[in-house]
């Protein structure tokens, strides 16, 4: 198998104004998904309006010119569909999956806010939802354990200067400052056409859904608003990352101690990438793998490994590790038994066996991202946006199942401890009451000034 077939685009194009379209028929089920992807994330934000991204997702379903208040909600589900958004670091996406005959509507629903976001942007509309994602941030982020994780990883790793220093979901101090001018400035400088890719699979007619696009989209100029935007987009070098190994050590409630990690990887989009996704599952996915084996069931001292591959198309991707350690946790034992795994896979590579479970994990993590028409929908928006192209999609698995034991082992090196940041969750003593004793310690200021001694480091 070289390809996908799900994942072939029946039809791709651009038009006059920039959009870039991906059609794709698939008449399994009577419905369609509608998948806009913005190449605008975390990382074009400016300092001081961390946050604004995905305050923008939200803002985006507060109204447009022609359908007021939370009314692109209200028509999709009225219509028997699911619409949502996400923001990441590179890119904010809006989804729909609706029955067939109500893709007419959903398409001009996109196209609305895309054209006229702005002449329904209000300060009520922009108090709401700061709000709301403000609330979102202590649900999700602030109280519940483990939940800044990636909030600390992402400094440790990047200087403050780095565009990746930051998480999506900003400050609270930033997500006050945000003005109603931020916000029409964002919009002008990253919600356009030309910015866009459109991706519509399911079951479709594709000459009557490209003639939709061109109705609705065509007539959008490039720039939504006269005078173009008043932001520039992050695009071009970036700021080197923070030298050799970062740690810190968190006194936290959590439900037991905890080792994670972070290490610098490979960009998307590379040979190197999908040989580094390998490594890490044959390392630390699922409860057979190398590292599960070890720690779980041979030493006891970890409850559950998982490692993974977070892929990045502007920077280094990262290669990430949480271990949960079992009672109250030996976390220096865990992590000499982590390095010498590690260093045991540098040397020997992995097994055949190792391989073909790496390979059946990957395979199946695939199939469930593929299984949808928004699941497709969505991968075939990332390489348009990622790589020019929504074609390269139907060659991702195949990518994967192609590397070999050698590349494999070859992509160990970047699991060196001079590579990586390390987070420790360690409970409170068992004798510590809440509000008085130690309290939480937080993560290193992840300047070069503070560099740490011994080895070196959507919503």
């Amino acid at each position: 198998m070289d390809r996908s077939p799900l994942l072939v685009p029946d039809h791709e194009f651009r038009l006059p104004n920039g959009l870039h379209v991906v059609l794709s028929e698939d008449h399994l089920n009577p419905v369609a998904a509608v998948c806009v992807w913005y190449h605008v994330g975390s990382r074009d934000e400016r300092p001081g309006r961390t946050g604004l991204a995905h305050l923008f997702e939200h803002l985006m379903f507060q109204g447009s010119a022609q359908v007021p208040g939370n009314g692109h909600f209200e028509a999709v589900q009225a219509g028997g569909g699911q619409p949502n958004g996400t923001t990441g670091f590179e890119r904010t996406n809006y989804f729909e999956t609706v029955p067939a005959h109500q893709l007419e509507l959903t398409l001009w629903l996109e196209a609305d806010r895309m054209g006229s976001l702005l002449d329904a942007l209000t300060e009520q509309a922009l108090d709401n939802q700061r709000a709301v994602v403000k609330n979102e941030r202590r649900q999700r982020y602030d109280n519940v354990p483990y939940g800044t994780v990636w909030e600390h990883l992402m400094a440790m790793l990047h200087p403050p200067t780095h565009p990746y220093h930051h998480m999506p979901i900003g400050s609270m101090a930033d997500l006050d400052a945000a003005t109603l001018d931020d916000a029409r400035a964002f919009f002008r400088t990253h919600y356009a056409p030309s910015n866009a890719v459109l991706a519509v699979v399911g079951d479709i007619d594709p000459v009557r859904t490209r003639a939709w696009v061109e109705k609705y989209f065509g007539s959008l100029p490039d720039c939504p608003t006269a005078g173009g935007g008043t932001e520039t987009a992050v695009r071009g070098p970036l700021p080197d990352p923070v030298p050799g190994e970062r740690r810190a050590v968190l006194r936290h409630p959590v439900p037991s101690a905890a080792l994670m990690c972070a290490y610098r990887m490979p960009v998307d989009g590379t040979r190197e990438a999908d040989a580094a996704e390998v490594a890490l599952a044959v390392l630390g996915a699922g409860e057979s793998s190398r590292l599960a084996t070890r720690l779980v069931l041979d030493d006891q001292n970890a409850l559950k490994v998982s490692m993974g591959l977070m892929r990045f198309a502007h920077a280094p991707s990262l290669g990430w590790l949480d271990i949960k350690a079992s009672g109250r946790g030996d976390l220096p034992a865990v992590e000499a038994a982590l390095d010498e795994e590690i260093a045991r896979f540098a040397a020997e590579g992995p097994t055949k066996d190792e391989l073909d479970r790496a390979r059946a994990h990957l395979s199946r993590k695939h199939l469930d991202a593929s299984a949808t028409v928004g699941g497709r929908a969505d991968l075939l928006c990332r390489y348009a946006t990622f790589f020019g192209t929504a074609a390269g999609a139907a060659g991702s698995l195949p990518r994967l199942l192609d590397v070999t034991a050698a590349e494999a082992r070859a992509a160990a090196a970047h699991l060196d401890p001079a590579n990586r940041s390390v987070l420790l969750y360690e409970p409170p003593p068992r004798n510590h009451t809440p509000g008085a004793g130690p309290r939480p310690e937080p993560a290193p200021d992840p300047s070069p000034a503070t560099a740490p001694t011994g080895r070196t480091a959507d919503r």
